[in-house]
């Protein structure tokens, strides 16, 4: 008789995954900013019409309960514990193309979104 094995890992799922171009993209607005002490900070917030929206700036302070991300060329993500709950597992790309340019998540906790992608729930 077979039987199917589960094996659960102890290692939490990573809070955000960046592509190579969002590190690179990371690191060049890192550069401009001229203070390679600047992490990029991924928060979510209430608001818009779906319920959260996500909030991304630099900053120098790791607060208690933080997780930090660390990727190539020096490039740190903070997630506050709270919004690590939403959005562990997720993938931050950059995107530069005929239609703009800018960051967008791709976010496997994610069940409804609004018209605009600008927030979800």
């Amino acid at each position: 008789m077979d039987q199917l094995l589960s094996i659960k890992s102890n290692v939490p799922p990573r809070a955000i995954s960046l592509t190579d171009n969002a590190v690179m993209k990371v690191a060049e607005l890192i550069a401009d900013e001229g203070d390679t002490e600047l992490a990029l900070r991924v928060a979510v917030r209430p608001g818009g019409c779906s319920g959260f929206s996500y909030d991304m700036y630099f900053d120098g302070t790791i607060e208690d309960g933080d997780v930090v991300e660390e990727f190539t060329d020096g490039v740190k993500v903070y997630v506050d514990s709270q919004s690590y709950e939403h959005v562990k597992g997720s993938t931050l790309d950059y995107k530069d193309g005929l239609m703009g340019a800018g960051f967008a998540i791709e976010n496997p906790n994610v069940t409804r979104s609004c018209g605009c992608g600008n927030s979800f729930s």
